[in-house]
């Protein structure tokens, strides 16, 4: 039988007093503009500057980055140099969204055609044909992306019971189960095309990324629930269960960053508030937890995938600074950019020598670099 887990007297003491922000209906995360940021606006624009630069001289001939048979960078880098203020019409802009644009597959998917990273391919460039979609030029195709990803989804489409640990995921084919970083993208993609929090298909999402965290809840009674809850999100509960950071003693998953800020942002896209046990649980490991120099719980691994998922995060929930476990507060934008600005090479890109998943490519670290610091905007200047 589930029950709630109510979390420690010092979590909650901590977590109580946080009220996030409205997310604002078009999408965009609620600017620094208006509040007290210490960002260096100078520093962030030569940053930022320096890595639109690179990523226009790295791209290749056919438009593609890195390699065409790996679309799903070409869609980041696309996408984050449109989050950077590179308008549609640039060139090198251009040139990456017709090459995705030739991949567009018949069932509505744009990936390539041997991949078998269908939902993060097509993912990630219904995000950009949304940043370029002025005039609703991208409309048509848009839609026939999103009732492809819905096919994708683990579901009672597919005989997959309600509460099977596999519903309402996405994944990737060859690994045959969902994962939270994939279903995040999911969620993303979905809402970017204008799916609202109360859809089917966001519930059934909300589902899986609930069995994902480690919180027995009336929401998580999978055998994993009880055995660490920190509040903090692993990468799936299916077919087993995976933790990229690896086990406890005892056999639970552990939590670690990335997942964790992508489990929170998926669930307030979901529709939960900050006063849920859920949300309030991993707001709380980001508090315990929180860091600018390593992926929590996964070192230097999966660095900037985290840097981008932490500032995304962040700016949608409305937090402008952070209090750690030891109650120092943190500017979080001002310490990323500065982390940033001090890791950056010479040519303006980044690169992640603990070299997995992709991230000993300068040009997919690069792009999550200019995501993440699209989230970092220093008030305006009067």
């Amino acid at each position: 039988m589930s029950r709630t887990i109510l979390l420690p007297a010092v979590a909650l003491a901590i977590s109580a007093s946080v009220t996030f922000l409205p997310i604002q209906a078009d999408e965009k995360p609620v600017s620094a503009s208006a509040r007290g940021s210490a960002v260096s606006e100078t520093k962030l624009s030569e940053v930022r500057a320096k890595a639109v630069r690179f990523l226009k001289l790295s791209q290749a001939a056919d438009g593609s980055w890195t390699s065409p048979k790996v679309p799903g960078i070409t869609a980041l880098t696309t996408h984050s140099l449109l989050k950077s203020g590179v308008p549609a019409d640039d060139p090198a802009v251009k040139k990456g969204l017709a090459f995705l644009l030739k991949l567009k597959q018949k069932d509505g998917g744009i990936y390539h055609a041997q991949s078998l990273h269908r939902n993060y391919e097509t993912s990630i460039t219904l995000l950009a044909l949304s940043a370029a979609n002025n005039g609703g030029k991208y409309d048509a195709t848009i839609k026939k992306a999103e009732a492809f990803l819905r096919g994708l989804q683990w579901d009672d489409t597919e005989n997959i019971k309600d509460e099977d640990t596999a519903f309402g995921g996405a994944g990737y084919g060859k690994h045959q189960r969902p994962d939270l970083s994939n279903t995040q993208f999911l969620i993303e993609a979905l809402r970017a095309a204008g799916v609202k929090e109360d859809d089917p298909a966001m519930q059934k999402a909300l589902k899986f990324v609930s069995r994902c965290q480690n919180l027995e809840t009336e929401h998580n009674n999978t055998k994993f629930a009880s055995k660490v809850e920190d509040g903090g999100f692993y990468y799936t509960p299916a077919a087993g269960g995976t933790s990229q950071a690896g086990l406890t003693a005892n056999g639970g998953l552990r939590s670690y960053g990335s997942m964790t800020y992508a489990g929170l942002k998926s669930m307030i896209y979901a529709g939960l508030k900050s006063d849920d046990p859920r949300v309030k649980a991993a707001y709380t490991w980001t508090q315990k937890f929180y860091s600018v120099d390593t992926n929590p719980g996964m070192g230097k691994q999966g660095l900037f995938y985290y840097y981008h998922t932490m500032a995304r995060t962040l700016s949608v929930i409305g937090q402008d600074t952070i209090v750690d476990g030891k109650g120092i507060t943190h500017d979080w934008r001002k310490e990323l950019v500065d982390r940033l600005a001090t890791t950056q090479r010479k040519n303006g890109s980044w690169l992640n020598e603990a070299d997995r998943w992709y991230e000993g490519d300068p040009n997919l670290v690069s792009a999550y670099c200019l995501m993440a610091l699209s989230y970092c905007d220093p008030p305006a200047a009067k």
